[in-house]
C-alpha cells in the first residue's frame, strides 16, 4: 500500500467510506459523486496504479477482482437482466479521466434516464 494513496488510506480505514464489501485483496465502497443510481468503486487493497500497471502474474486476482463485479452490482441496486444491467468502467492515465491514481473499476447501474427505451410513453 501507498502511505499518501487515498484509496490505500480508505482500504486502511484511517478514511471513512461506505463500504459494501471487503475481503483479503479487495474493498469495494459507494462513489462520494454518483454519476447513477448505483455507483461503486471497487480497488485491489494492493496498491496498483492502474490497469496499464497490470503484468502478467496479476492475471488471478484480476479475475477474481472481475467476478465480484456482476454480484456487487446486482446486490447494491441494479436492475436485474435482461432489462437491466450495468456498466464497468476504468480510467487509466490523466488523458483516460484517470482522478485517483490507484486502480479502481466504477460499477454503475440503475435506470438510464437518457435510454429511450426506458421512458414512458407519451
Amino acid at each position: 500500500m501507498s502511505h499518501d494513496c487515498l484509496f490505500c488510506k480508505i482500504a486502511r480505514h484511517e478514511i471513512p467510506a461506505k463500504v459494501v464489501h471487503e475481503d483479503d485483496e479487495f474493498i469495494a465502497f459507494h462513489d462520494i459523486n454518483p454519476a447513477a443510481p448505483v455507483h461503486l468503486l471497487l480497488i485491489p487493497k494492493r496498491h496498483i496504479a492502474s490497469l496499464a500497471d497490470i503484468a502478467p502474474q496479476d492475471g488471478e486476482w484480476l479475475a477474481r477482482m472481475l467476478r465480484l463485479v456482476p454480484r456487487l452490482a446486482f446486490e447494491n441496486g441494479a436492475n436485474p437482466l435482461p432489462e437491466g444491467g450495468f456498466r464497468l468502467v476504468a480510467n487509466a492515465g490523466i488523458e483516460g479521466g484517470q482522478e485517483v491514481d490507484h486502480l479502481h473499476f466504477h460499477i454503475l447501474g440503475g435506470a438510464r434516464p437518457w435510454n429511450k427505451r426506458a421512458a414512458p410513453a407519451a
